[in-house]
C-alpha cells in the first residue's frame, strides 16, 4: 500500500526531488570515478606485474653484479636476464644530455615487447646499438641511423623507443632512457672501481612460483649479501604507495563534497515535503499512521537517491578513461572502461547514507506533525523530531565505519575526517555569526538594500547552509592555490641562491685536482664541492646487547625510511656544510680509532637510537659497523649534498669509491661551455642540470594539484546545488515578497537589484571566510608540513577566488529570475 501511494505521488520526472537527486549524483560520480579508477590502476599493477618489474623476481645490488654462488642459485629457479642501470652522459657534437643507461643481455626482454617507432618489436640491442627514448631524441636531434657518443664509445641508433616493456618498474629517473647492450658501459669505461651504478638481475621462474617463499629463501642462504628483491605481486612498490595514499586522500575529498551536498539533500527534501502538506494532512486524516507517512515518503526518497546514485555510477565509470588520460605522465598505466563492483558499491553506500542521514531528520518531522497543524496556515513551520537524532547517529557512524575500514592508513583517515568536521561545524558557527551580524547592522535608508540585507537574517533564511556548503569548496580551492603558488615562490626564490648548476657523480678520485681545474677554466670564482660518494644498506642497528637486523622487522617504524634498501654514504674529517651538530662530538681530522657515524637527528628518534649505539651498513658485498658518535640536524632545502649518515675516515676510505661535485657558477657565466667541456674530459661522470630535476618535480605537483582540483570542484559543485536548491525552496516566500515590492511599485529591474545586492553580500561574507579558513590551513601545510617559507602568490589565489565567487554569484542571480515572471494578480489570487 506505501508503495502504492508512494508511486502515484511521485511525478515521473522527480519534480521537487530532483536536488536530492543531483546532490547524489555529483557525490557518488565523484567516488565511483576515484573508486573505479584507483581499482584499474592496481588491477593492471597486478595483471601486468611480470612485464612492469621484467621479470617474477628481480634482485638489485649497487656497485657489484651476482657472484658465481648467487647467480647459480638464481639459475636453478628458471630463466636469468642480467643487467646494469647507471647515470651518464649522451653527446652529440656540441649538445649533452645527461641520460639513464640500460645495459641489457640478449634475453631481454623477458616478458613484453621492446618496441620502437616505425619497426614495431625488436630484440635487444647488439654490439654498439642503441635504442633511445625520445627525449634524448629531442635534446640531441638525433634519429634512427645516427651516432652519439657515450662514455669512450660511439653508438649507432637503432631506434627511438615506442614502448619499453618495464619502465613502470624503474622508478623515478634523472633522465630519458638508452637501452644498449650488456657489456656496453663496461667497454665505454663507466664500471671503474667506485661507479655508481645497479645491477639488475631478473628471473622468470619455471611453473607456479611461491614468490614469498623463494624471497626468505634466498635471504637466507645468502643473508649479507645485500640483496634487494622485488617480486612480480608488487612490481613498483612505489606506485602501490602512491596510488593508495592518493585514493585515501581523494576518496575523503570526495567524501566531504558528498557530505555537503547532504546539506542540499536535507534542504530539499524539507522543501519537498513542504510543498507536500496537504497530501500528508490528507492521508493522516483519511487514517494512515504517522510510520504510514514515513515509509511513504521515505520510499519516495529512497527512488530518487537510487536513480542519483546509478546515474552516479554510471558517470563516474565513464570518466575513468578521461582521468587516467590527465594523470598518464604521473601513473603511467593505460585503463579503459572498468566496473569495479566493490568500488561502486561503497560508492553507492556512501551516497545512500548521506541521503539517509539529511533526509531523515525532515522525514521524522513530518511524521510526528499532527494533521491539523499542517492543514492550518502556509508558514507553520514542520516540527522537531528528537528521534531522528537516533537515524542520523547511525548514519554516521556507518560513514565514518567504512571510511576507516576500506582506507589504507585509517589513522590519517580518522585525521582528515575530524578535521573535515571541524572545518565544517566551523563554517556552520560562521553561517550562524553572519546571520546574527547582518542582523545587527544598522538598516538601510535605501528600501531595496534594506530588503536585501533582511533576506540574509530573516527567519528561515539559508545563509548558514550556503556558508557551510559554499565555504568549504572556495576555502579548498584558496588553499590550492596558496599551497601550489607558495611552493613555487619557494623554488624560485631559494634555487638561485641556494641549488648549485650541476651535479657531477663518479668523479674519479685520482683525478680530483683535474676536476677543479677545469671548472676554475670556465669560471675562475666557481663554488666547488666534492664528497667521496658511496652506497649502502643498514643491515643492523642498536646497542651492544640487543642488536636489530633490519631484515628481520616485519615493518619499517615511522620516519626511520634509511632503514629502507641502500642510501647515500660519505665520509668527513669535518662537519658538513649546511649541518648542525646536535648531541655528541665529532672525531679529529687525524681519527684512527673504532670506526664512527654520524647520523640524522630525526633518524635517530625514529629508529630509537642513541649515542653510543651501533649501525651495521653493507657495502660493496662486506660489512661495516660504525659507533653512533654523533647526531645532526641536515637543512634539507640548502639542495646540496645531505647525508643521513657521515662516517668517520678510516671506515670507508679504502673502500673503491669516487667522488660526487656540486659545482655552483658565478652569476652570467654560460654554463653550456663548462658541460661540453665536463663531458669530453670525464666521459665517466654524468652531469646532472638541476634545472631540469626542479621541473620534473613541479611537473609532478602540479598532476597532483589537478587530481585534487578535481575532487575539489566536486564540492563547489554541490555547493551550488545547494545554493539553487535554498532558492528553489525559498520560492514561495520569496514571490510573496516580490509580490508586494511590485505592488508598492517596485520594477523588474529593482526587484533583480534587491537579489543581486542580497547574494553580492553573501559572497563577500564568503570571500572573507574562504579567505581566511583557506589561507590559514595553506600556512599550516607550508611551514608546519612541508617546512617551507609562506610565499604565495596573492594575485593568484585572488583570482581564484575571484573566479569562485563570479561563478556562484551568477548562479545566484540566474536561479532567481523565475521570480520576475510573478504575476501580482495571479500571486494575490492564490494567497
Amino acid at each position: 500500500m506505501a508503495w502504492r501511494i508512494a508511486r502515484r505521488d511521485l511525478n515521473a520526472r522527480f519534480k521537487g526531488l530532483r536536488l536530492l537527486l543531483v546532490c547524489i549524483f555529483l557525490g557518488t560520480a565523484a567516488l565511483a570515478a576515484i573508486g573505479s579508477l584507483t581499482a584499474a590502476i592496481e588491477r593492471e599493477l597486478a595483471a601486468n606485474g611480470q612485464q612492469f618489474l621484467g621479470g617474477d623476481l628481480q634482485i638489485e645490488l649497487w656497485q657489484r653484479g651476482l657472484n658465481s654462488d648467487e647467480r647459480a642459485a638464481l639459475d636453478e629457479l628458471g630463466t636469468v636476464s642480467a643487467g646494469t642501470r647507471m647515470q651518464a652522459m649522451a653527446r652529440k657534437a656540441d649538445l649533452a644530455a645527461p641520460i639513464e643507461l640500460k645495459a641489457v643481455d640478449g634475453l631481454y626482454p623477458l616478458y613484453g615487447t621492446l618496441t620502437v617507432a616505425g619497426d614495431g618489436a625488436v630484440e635487444a640491442p647488439k654490439g654498439n646499438e642503441a635504442y633511445i627514448a625520445p627525449g634524448v631524441a629531442d635534446r640531441l636531434g638525433v634519429a634512427a641511423g645516427d651516432t652519439i657518443v657515450v662514455g669512450t664509445e660511439t653508438l649507432t641508433i637503432g631506434g627511438v623507443i615506442d614502448d619499453e616493456p618495464d619502465r613502470l618498474g624503474e622508478g623515478f629517473q634523472l633522465g630519458p632512457t638508452i637501452i644498449v647492450g650488456e657489456d656496453l658501459p663496461r667497454r665505454a669505461g663507466l664500471l671503474a672501481p667506485g661507479a655508481m651504478y645497479q645491477s639488475k638481475t631478473r628471473v622468470a621462474i619455471d611453473g607456479t612460483p611461491d614468490l614469498e617463499g623463494i624471497t626468505e629463501d634466498l635471504e637466507a642462504r645468502f643473508p649479507d649479501a645485500g640483496f634487494d628483491i622485488d617480486t612480480a605481486d608488487r612490481a613498483a612498490p612505489g606506485t602501490d604507495r602512491f596510488v593508495g595514499r592518493m585514493s585515501d586522500f581523494l576518496t575523503l575529498v570526495g567524501l566531504a563534497a558528498l557530505v555537503i551536498a547532504g546539506i542540499g539533500i536535507g534542504g530539499g527534501v524539507g522543501s519537498y515535503l513542504d510543498a507536500r502538506r496537504q497530501s500528508v494532512a490528507t492521508l493522516k486524516i483519511l487514517g494512515a499512521t504517522s510510520t504510514d507517512i514515513a515509509r511513504i515518503y521515505a520510499l519516495q526518497m529512497l527512488a530518487a537517491a537510487a536513480v542519483g546514485s546509478l546515474a552516479g555510477l554510471a558517470v563516474g565509470v565513464a570518466i575513468v578513461p578521461l582521468l587516467a588520460k590527465a594523470l598518464e605522465g604521473l601513473l603511467p598505466v593505460n585503463t579503459g572502461f572498468v566496473i569495479d563492483i566493490p568500488a561502486l558499491l561503497l560508492a553507492a553506500a556512501y551516497g545512500l547514507l548521506v541521503a539517509l542521514v539529511f533526509a531523515a531528520p525532515q522525514l521524522m518531522r513530518a511524521r510526528a506533525f499532527p494533521a491539523m497543524a499542517l492543514m492550518r496556515s502556509r508558514v507553520t513551520t514542520l516540527g522537531r523530531d528528537r528521534a531522528s537524532l537516533i537515524v542520523v547517529a547511525i548514519g554516521l557512524s556507518a560513514i565514518v565505519a567504512l571510511a576507516l575500514l576500506t582506507a589504507g592508513q585509517p589513522l590519517l583517515s580518522a585525521g582528515f575526517m575530524a578535521g573535515a568536521a571541524g572545518a565544517l561545524g566551523l563554517l556552520a558557527a560562521l553561517g550562524w555569526a553572519i546571520r546574527k551580524i547582518a542582523a545587527a547592522l544598522p538598516r538601510p535608508a535605501n528600501p531595496i538594500a534594506r530588503a536585501a540585507l533582511a533576506n540574509i537574517h530573516r527567519p528561515g533564511s539559508s545563509t548558514g547552509a550556503l556558508v557551510t556548503a559554499l565555504g568549504f569548496g572556495l576555502s579548498a580551492f584558496v588553499l590550492l592555490a596558496a599551497v601550489q603558488s607558495s611552493i613555487d615562490g619557494n623554488i624560485e626564490s631559494r634555487v638561485p641562491d641556494q641549488a648549485p648548476d650541476y651535479f657531477v657523480l663518479d668523479v674519479p678520485r685520482d683525478r680530483e685536482e683535474a676536476f677543479h681545474s677545469l671548472v676554475r677554466q670556465t669560471d675562475p670564482d666557481a663554488a666547488i664541492r666534492t664528497v667521496p660518494a658511496l652506497r649502502g644498506a643498514v643491515r643492523a642497528f642498536g646497542n651492544d646487547d640487543s642488536m636489530t637486523r633490519t631484515a628481520d622487522l616485519e615493518e619499517i617504524p615511522d620516519g626511520a625510511w634509511a632503514l629502507r634498501g641502500e642510501r647515500g654514504l660519505t665520509y668527513s674529517d669535518q662537519v658538513p656544510a649546511g649541518n648542525t651538530l646536535i648531541e655528541g662530538e665529532w672525531w679529529g681530522p687525524f681519527y684512527s680509532g673504532e670506526p664512527l657515524v654520524s647520523i640524522d637527528e630525526e633518524f635517530a628518534t625514529a629508529a630509537g637510537l642513541e649515542i653510543g649505539d651501533r649501525l651495521t651498513f653493507g657495502v660493496l658485498g662486506t660489512e661495516v659497523t660504525a659507533r653512533i658518535a654523533s647526531t645532526r640536524r641536515i637543512d634539507w632545502e640548502s639542495l646540496g649534498f645531505n647525508y643521513v649518515f657521515v662516517l668517520s675516515p678510516n671506515a670507508l676510505r679504502d673502500t673503491p669509491h669516487n667522488l660526487a661535485a656540486t659545482v655552483e657558477l658565478t652569476d652570467g657565466t654560460p654554463t653550456g661551455p663548462l658541460l661540453q667541456a665536463l663531458v669530453r674530459s670525464f666521459p665517466s661522470t654524468s652531469v646532472i642540470e638541476v634545472g631540469g630535476v626542479l621541473q620534473q618535480a613541479r611537473t609532478i605537483l602540479e598532476q597532483v594539484g589537478l587530481a585534487t582540483l578535481a575532487a575539489a570542484s566536486v564540492a563547489v559543485l554541490a555547493g551550488l546545488a545547494v545554493l539553487l536548491g535554498a532558492i528553489a525552496a525559498a520560492r514561495s516566500s520569496r514571490t510573496y515578497d516580490t509580490v508586494v515590492l511590485r505592488v508598492l511599485g517596485a520594477d523588474k529591474k529593482q526587484v533583480l537589484m534587491m537579489q543581486f545586492i542580497e547574494y553580492a553580500l553573501l559572497a563577500g561574507a564568503l570571500a572573507i571566510v574562504a579567505l581566511v579558513l583557506g589561507s590559514v590551513t595553506g600556512w599550516l601545510v607550508i611551514t608546519q608540513l612541508f617546512e617551507f617559507d609562506w610565499l604565495p602568490d596573492w594575485g593568484e589565489v585572488l583570482a581564484v577566488l575571484g573566479l569562485g565567487l563570479a561563478v556562484v554569484l551568477a548562479f545566484a542571480v540566474g536561479g532567481s529570475l523565475p521570480l520576475l515572471r510573478a504575476k501580482p494578480a495571479q500571486a494575490l489570487r492564490a494567497l
